[in-house]
């Protein structure tokens, strides 16, 4: 048969689908075996060339194309259905190294037809086979969401543009000469992928031909990120939008560790899997020892687990390498493409993607100039380190998108959304979600979408000037790979009816997915929420006609989701926040339900739905659904009750008591109403036959309603514990009743159960303290009929396991605050796998993380199931799925697979991670800038304080902490007024600041510090601390870590002993101090405890812990200015305490920068701390009490805060012969930083 490109390729999706397809081998090894010299690069040609040109293996397709085709020859010989292009380099801006850029186009073409004439030859051979040119389009040396000036990250030395037009050169070549397929390879930054799709598709449309498209990112290291800090499953989310052929990675890892990987790709991809490895990691000498043989054994299983289609090698493979691989995967069946669900997939460095699990994505919206005043003064005022901050408080704060908008008149908004973009792509904490490009300016959404390497949504487009402009701008979008907003807005303008807007939404849909085949989820509609009650009739369905329009869109436009602006529904009652907040709550309530599932919520304050005023939810529902035609007017009556206040703040209801009593327990136990409770729960016991059924009955009943509330997102984790509050209540009253009737039964020989959803042990482990977060999950799981036995803290395994088998328990949980408390959990699990437990583990805890339970204490435990839970709200799901019927057998296999895949990809990256030795790191180690001359404190030794006044500590409290101890995530003061969790923070709050002003009036808790101040000097990594003045004698050493990473940045290797001078230089001095507000903290708990109020117990901890830290703030603060005084001067507010907006710093043992909590024993032996301040340490070095905070005092003005990081053998050594302690001793409390694996 006479093959051509159009039978070859029409052929193609067959072939794939029938059999394995075999990709050839590294081209630059097989040239390196020619030993070329510069004669030979040149070649006749390029005698006279004015620069050398050896190493530009592409010019070699001019000077020696005999060699190159006798290269591809050797591949198709060894078994290649597919050969690549020695056209990695042939794009203008790689060729300009070597001034040869215009030379880019013909080293495509030629370098195409040399492949072709190479695959036309073994076609003759083989005429039933056809061989198949890939074109290959290398990355360029340049990259374009990276800055080369590492003194300005915004900076690029290549544009989105650029790039476009040096691919599109370079594609006209490759399918001049031949190509068959274009493939983009060894992608390392996926915004030059984006430009080098583009550029394709623009050669696809010029020429009316597409071709297939092959697309190949590669890892650069075992993290499992290309080198611009995508994750797989984020790059495949940026570029499916080409819907390639195939897609796959190559290079930089051999097989063995790109294993994880490929897994993870080929789950996810609907369209076929290439895998090209090197042949294993480079050794010393940069070569390639992985034979072909141990290759193929590699790739082979690739092939009979059905991950590939196809299969290749790159670096380091020859044709021999290629025989063997097509030997290993001839047997095997290609794997079949993945059939993902219909969802929105966007991605920053990390994918998002928007499944039926999310009911609402709220976008952050705080970077908008036209929204907000501070970041439109940043923007103004050229402030964009500042700007960046608040880019990164919306996504600490939860935001899943950031919008980013820079439509102000004063700016050059092109100019500021390509440096603003720029910027965000080197802050990968903020650069991880994806970004909404927002502006009325097409040019400028245009200029945005040009800086992305994730796929970003794009805010907006419309039919407002016509279908073709329409079409124009959505064309563009689908080819930078965005999803869009359509707002509801034709020629003839805004719709304003439900028919209306459903008529443009439909007329926009069949155009995008009609025309363009733009896919169904990336679009998001907007259909206008209108202002009500303005008094103009015509207004008065502004809302009955959005939430029509939306369910309208959501049934009938598949796939399509619905977005909206929801302050705008209220604008008619500005300055009256309570019924804003009230219409925003309802509104958004029934918009949710009928569809609505992203949007930007404006609100000052959302409420709780169920919580809105009876009335006032009235007045407002009556407007929001045109129920009645004074609507209007009776919501304008009620409103005036509510102006001025900061809150719906509301006169007591107390029409629940009017309603039958099982309603008014409900009522009780969901609004957290003690008040009444048992005198209800009394005429409820009075009215059913037995006390049992009153807990089975209305109380089980208001809880299983909290418990939905809580998960549907409209309780917070607050008003969970209050109702729980409720609930002991009730039960406390019933328990003699039950008691007396159990007696009764059991005299007359029958038994009495109550029946819950199984029994939870919970204990916090030997060694640590810290229990409020366990306390919260306890509450959160008694509130879902869970059996919860409580430890309390410093639990040693072998009680807890005595106790589980005692108790009949059905599942163990552990919390954990500090690092040691991680060994410890590994020893419980290793117990309970000694002792034949089956039962789950659950870990939880601030130090606990996924990773490590994956890692270190799921081995430990084969048994049972080790399951990490993140936080409360997880507990009742984990729980309820591991001791399901139905779920649990595929749940545990499930997590064990997860955890299995986790592990297998950490030990991967963990060993080729870049660390720098110790002596290199000692090399980088920080030097001051400018010279110091430290300031003598005004006293050494140490000095005690007995009963510090709380009234004072009181306004040092950092208050956002307080929050997220209770799951309620945002930063002081905002949260107070935050669009979703406001109302339950405000609540909160107040009950925060009425407990403070007994806490401090009744003196519940007494404050006790100790500082000292001593003579210092370093010695090396230590830290001398001398007697006295004389500096004679050494009274301890202080011993600090270095960090071991390898900073690209020129960053310093720090270790806090670098900010003490030297010994024999200036006169230097270590501070120190211990301080706690937890005297008197355990019996507070207590009381409340046995009072049955869980609530009270957990907030006098919360606030005990926020107290012990507003003391060290504060007397951080008497130290700069007073007892050392180095900054006598200094002047600041809380807020700028708590952004530590001043000079020195007060790290902690066990902290990130000096992880080691056995440094606390030498800072409390030189503070003498238990007898000065009453503070002991436990086995596992944690403070007793528990809220109590401890740390050393450095004065150095470059001094500053850093995490150590992972750590290697060769310091471990060191830090443990500094110490006297065994190696062994040294990696048991550093397990957690250590890089590698001890023997």
């Amino acid at each position: 048969m006479s093959w051509n490109r159009e039978s070859r390729n029409k052929l193609l999706g067959e072939v794939v689908g029938c059999r394995i397809m075999i990709f050839d081998g590294a081209m630059g090894t097989m040239i390196q075996r020619h030993n070329l010299s510069e004669e030979d690069y040149r070649g006749p040609r390029f005698a006279d060339f004015h620069i050398d040109v050896k190493g530009n293996n592409d010019l070699l397709t001019l000077s020696q194309a005999d060699i190159i085709r006798d290269i591809h020859t050797a591949y198709l010989q060894a078994g290649s259905d597919i050969v690549g292009t020695n056209t990695f380099s042939s794009t203008s801006i790689a060729q300009a190294d070597y001034d040869m850029q215009d030379l880019a186009y013909e080293l495509n073409l030629e370098g195409a037809r040399i492949a072709r004439e190479a695959c036309d030859a073994m076609e003759a051979e083989t005429p039933d086979r056809p061989r198949y040119v890939a074109g290959a389009l290398g990355p360029t040396n340049r990259t374009a969401s990276i800055s080369p000036d590492v003194n300005d990250p915004g900076a690029r030395n290549v544009t989105y543009d650029d790039l476009r037009q040096a691919y599109v050169e370079a594609t006209r070549g490759l399918i001049d000469g031949g190509a068959d397929i274009i493939l983009i390879e060894t992608i390392f930054d996926t915004l030059n992928a984006k430009a080098a799709i583009h550029g394709v598709q623009d050669v696809f449309e010029e020429n009316g031909n597409a071709l297939p498209l092959m697309i190949s990112g590669t890892l650069t290291d075992k993290s499992g990120r290309t080198l611009s800090g995508q994750t797989t499953e984020a790059f495949w989310n940026s570029v499916r939008h080409a819907r390639p052929f195939a897609v796959g990675l190559n290079c930089a890892l051999g097989a063995d560790e790109m294993r994880p990987y490929v897994a993870e790709i080929a789950r996810i991809a609907d369209t076929n899997i290439c895998v090209y490895p090197n042949a294993g990691l480079p050794n010393e000498f940069g070569e390639y020892d992985q034979l072909a043989d141990e290759m193929a054994v590699i790739v082979g299983e690739f092939a009979t687990s059905g991950l590939v289609n196809i299969l290749g090698g790159c670096c380091g493979t020859t044709p021999e390498h290629i025989t063997a691989i097509a030997q290993a995967a001839g047997k095997a069946a290609p794997r079949t493409p993945a059939k993902p669900d219909q969802h929105l997939r966007l991605s920053g460095l990390e994918p998002f993607t928007l499944s039926s699990e999310i009911r609402f994505v709220n976008v952050g919206e705080r970077t908008n100039v036209t929204g907000s005043a501070r970041f439109k003064k940043l923007i103004s005022e050229d402030d964009y380190d500042t700007a960046l901050e608040v880019a990164r408080q919306q996504v600490e704060n939860g935001a899943q998108i950031i919008d980013i908008n820079m439509d102000e008149g004063m700016l050059d908004s092109e100019a500021a959304m390509v440096r603003f973009l720029n910027l965000v792509a080197t802050e990968p904490d903020v650069a991880r979600v994806p970004v909404m490009i927002d502006s009325s300016k097409w040019s400028v959404i245009e200029a945005g979408l040009k800086c992305v390497q994730g796929k970003a949504v794009v805010n907006s487009i419309s039919l407002k000037e016509g279908t073709e402009n329409f079409l124009e701008q959505a064309r563009l979008c689908q080819r930078y790979g965005a999803a869009v907003i359509v707002m509801a807005f034709d020629e003839d303008g805004q719709a304003d009816t439900a028919a209306r807007k459903f008529e443009i939404c439909k007329r926009s849909y069949d155009l995008l997915t009609g025309e363009l085949d733009f896919p169904a989820e990336d679009i998001i509609f907007d259909p206008n929420i209108f202002a009500v009650a303005t008094g103009i009739s015509e207004h008065d369905n502004y809302a009955v006609d959005f939430l029509e329009a939306t369910a309208r869109i959501r049934e009938e436009l598949p796939g399509a989701h619905v977005s909206g602006g929801v302050s705008n529904i209220s604008f008619s009652f500005r300055g009256n926040e309570p019924v804003r907040e009230a219409m925003h709550s309802a509104f958004l309530y029934h918009a949710i339900s009928n569809g609505m599932d992203m949007g930007i919520v404006n609100a000052g304050q959302l409420a709780i739905y169920e919580d809105i005023e009876p009335s006032l939810k009235e007045a407002v529902e009556d407007v929001l659904l045109n129920r009645r035609s004074d609507g209007t007017d009776k919501l304008l009556e009620i409103a005036e009750n509510f102006r001025g206040q900061k809150g719906a703040a509301r006169e007591q209801d107390t029409a629940w008591r009017e309603t039958p009593v099982e309603a008014r327990l409900s009522h009780a136990l969901i609004n957290g109403i003690t008040d009444f409770i048992e005198d209800d729960t009394e005429e409820a016991r009075l009215k059913l036959p037995r006390p049992l059924h009153v807990i089975e009955g209305p109380l089980m009943d208001g809880m299983n309603t909290v418990g939905d509330l809580f998960g549907e997102g409209k309780m917070f984790l607050p008003q969970v514990v209050k109702s729980a509050r409720v609930m002991k209540r009730a039960v406390a009253y019933l328990e003699p009743f039950m008691e007396a009737e159990k007696a009764e039964m059991q005299a007359s020989g029958a038994e009495t159960v109550v029946r819950n959803n199984g029994k939870v042990l919970m204990a916090t482990v030997k060694g640590d303290v810290h229990d409020i977060g366990k306390n919260i999950v306890g509450v959160v799981l008694q509130c879902n009929n869970f059996d919860v036995v409580d430890m309390g803290v410093m639990v040693p395994a072998t009680n807890i396991i005595s106790k589980a088998v005692e108790e009949q328990v059905d599942m163990i949980g552990l919390s954990g605050l500090i690092t040691p408390s991680l060994d410890e959990m590994c020893h419980v699990a290793a117990e309970m796998e000694r002792q034949g437990l089956e039962i789950p583990l659950l870990i939880g805890g601030a130090t606990t993380s996924k990773v490590h339970t994956a890692i270190k204490i799921n081995p430990h435990y084969k048994r049972g199931q080790t399951v990490y839970v993140t936080d409360a709200s997880r507990a009742v799901g984990v729980a309820s799925r591991l001791l399901s019927e139905d779920q649990s057998v595929a749940y545990k296999q499930e997590i064990r697979s997860d955890y299995e895949a986790m592990a297998e990809a950490h030990a991967r990256g963990r060993a080729d991670a870049k660390r720098l030795s110790l002596a290199d790191a000692h090399a980088n180690a920080f030097t001051p800038q400018a010279a110091h001359t430290p300031v003598a404190p005004s006293f050494t030794g140490t000095k005690v304080f007995d009963d510090y006044d709380l009234a004072e500590l009181r306004e040092y409290i950092d208050w956002t902490p307080f929050f997220q101890s209770w799951d309620l995530h945002g930063t002081y003061p905002a949260i107070l007024t935050d669009n979703v969790v406001g109302a339950a923070a405000s609540s909160l709050f107040a009950d925060a600041q009425a407990m403070l002003d007994d806490m401090i009036s009744q003196k519940w808790l007494t404050a006790r510090a100790v500082i000292g101040f001593w003579a210092a000097a370093r010695d090396g990594d230590d830290i001398i601390v001398y007697e006295d003045e004389s500096r004679t004698a050494e009274k301890a050493r202080l011993h600090s870590l270095r960090q071991q990473m390898h900073h690209s940045s020129g960053r310093a290797n720090f270790a806090l002993a670098d900010f003490i001078a030297p010994t024999g230089g200036p006169t230097d001095y270590v501070g120190g101090f211990a301080v706690t507000t937890g005297h008197g903290e355990d019996g507070v708990a207590k009381r409340f405890e046995e009072a049955g109020d869980d609530y009270a117990s957990i907030m006098s901890k919360a606030l005990a812990d926020r107290l012990a830290e507003a003391f060290a703030e504060r007397m951080h603060q008497r130290v700069r200015t007073e007892f050392w005084g180095y900054a006598a001067d200094e002047n600041l507010d809380n807020a700028a305490l708590i952004a530590e907006a001043y000079h020195g710093i007060r790290p902690a043992p066990g902290y990130p920068a000096q992880p080691d909590h056995t440094e606390k024993a030498t800072l409390f032996e030189l503070l003498d701390a238990e007898n000065a301040a009453g503070i002991s340490l436990t086995e596992s070095f944690a403070m007793w009490p528990g809220a109590a905070v401890s740390g050393l005092y450095f004065s150095h003005p470059e001094s500053a805060y850093f995490g150590v990081g992972k750590i290697d053998r060769d310091q471990v050594a060191d830090y443990a012969a500094r110490k006297g302690l065994s190696l062994a001793e040294c990696e048991k409390w550093l397990a957690p930083i250590l890089a590698y694996t001890p023997s």
